[in-house]
């Protein structure tokens, strides 16, 4: 019996033993995995911007969110939590381990919707909402001066097997057609946009996107613009470059080509009509004065939407956004062009403009120009607000403010949406 008693306490021992090897195996997996989380090339402390103003009572009296390179910074940190959102999707993260809040909890904002593509149940947007009890805990009892209630934020390209079929579609898209109107995510977009608007009022609420995402960012921003809502928009890397556009470019160097010849021959009929189109001209604008007038006293659509778009001209993506106007360069308001809303005027006297911030690289590889990092790092000495009208941004906006004119007089008096 003393022998079996000796027996049973060493497999006891050894049980004991294997078991406690397999707890302590476990925990280096887990201590490993920990590690490994901590270190994943997209964790926000790893490449995430560096040396931030964590937001505290002074921000009652100086908010940091006044300061731009600021605000490019989270806003840029915002668009990169959507690609973390739909990465973190892809690979089944659990809330504990999830890389995407870290990006917009450091701001006091959180998570109240994501935007899903129906075609394969991928997040391409989400809206990020001032978080007054994070806020509140850190003795911040007020939302700073400038920092918007609600952002719509809309990621680009993902390439990932489970959503690059669809996100390159949307890219085909727009270099077929210059347009974003006939996707899934442009309807659910200007949908969630409007609505976030109508709570929220349009002064308090921010969109913005980076490449694919900047493109849906401008359509979504000009449509509510058409309707009288005007939503302040950040479009970081915007496609520019189409199908679409290339031909109109061959077509206004042909209309250009086709005139300048037909003025080295002058006759006496067109004469004769240039002077009754002259003063046919001034008759209609006697008669037009007046109500254009109403119109900006009214307060409407005189550069009141003002995107702000950040290229780098080292990315061809985006760098046709640099291209300025100079069709319009005898009517840019001379000393008055580093105004913030002066610009070239349509036929209707409105003026087009956005705020073109453009970075100046030598050499660089075009990931790097392309890609969003970029956006929030410290050095914003390569980054510079160009003065004068891009000749695309002219183009983009003039369709906004030509169609706005054509509504019925109640409707574009009042400003409001249909």
């Amino acid at each position: 019996m003393e022998t079996t008693t000796t027996i049973t306490t060493t497999t006891q021992l050894e049980k004991l033993k294997e078991e406690e090897k397999v707890v302590v195996e476990d925990e280096n997996v887990v201590i490993q995995t920990q590690h490994e989380e901590d270190a994943h090339p997209y964790a926000f402390h790893v490449s995430g911007p560096r040396n931030l103003v964590n937001l505290n009572w002074r921000d009652l009296i100086n908010s940091s969110w006044k300061d731009a390179n600021y605000k490019r910074t989270v806003i840029a940190c915002f668009i990169q939590a959507v690609y973390l959102l739909e990465l973190d999707r892809q690979e089944n993260r659990q809330p504990e381990n999830a890389l995407a809040p870290n990006w917009w909890i450091p701001f006091k904002y959180k998570l109240t919707k994501t935007l899903i593509d129906e075609r394969d149940g991928s997040i391409f947007g989400a809206i990020l909402e001032w978080d007054r009890s994070a806020a509140m805990s850190n003795l911040v009892l007020i939302r700073p001066s400038g920092a918007p209630k609600a952002v719509l934020a809309l990621r680009g390209t993902l390439l990932k097997s489970l959503t690059m079929r669809r996100d390159i579609e949307d890219d085909l898209r727009f270099l077929a057609w210059e347009s974003l109107k006939g996707s899934v995510r442009f309807k659910v977009a200007l949908e969630t946009l409007k609505a976030v608007a109508n709570a929220y009022g349009s002064s308090n609420v921010c969109v913005a996107g980076h490449s694919l995402g900047a493109g849906f960012a401008l359509q979504v921003g000009k449509s509510l613009a058409k309707d009288g809502i005007y939503v302040e928009t950040h479009l970081f890397n915007p496609p520019s470059v189409s199908l679409a556009m290339s031909l109109r470019n061959i077509g206004e160097k042909a209309e250009l080509a086709w005139r300048r010849i037909k003025s080295m021959i002058p006759s006496r009929n067109e004469e004769v009509n240039n002077i009754n189109n002259d003063e046919n001209n001034k008759k209609n604008k006697n008669w037009m004065m007046p109500w254009l007038t109403s119109l900006k006293n009214n307060g409407f659509g005189v550069g009141k939407w003002v995107p702000h778009l950040y290229v780098n001209n080292s990315d061809y993506i985006c760098c046709s956004y640099n291209e300025p106007d100079r069709s319009n360069e005898k009517n840019d308001g001379g000393g008055d062009s580093n105004k913030e809303n002066v610009g070239p005027n349509n036929n209707n006297g409105c003026h087009v403009s956005a705020k073109l911030f453009v970075v100046n690289k030598e050499k660089q590889k075009f990931h790097e120009a392309h890609g969003l990092e970029q956006w929030w790092s410290n050095d914003s000495s390569q980054l510079q607000q160009t003065i004068h009208t891009s000749k695309l941004i002219s183009r983009q906006l003039k369709s906004l403010y030509t169609n706005a004119g054509a509504g019925s007089s109640s409707q574009v008096l009042q400003g409001k949406p249909k």
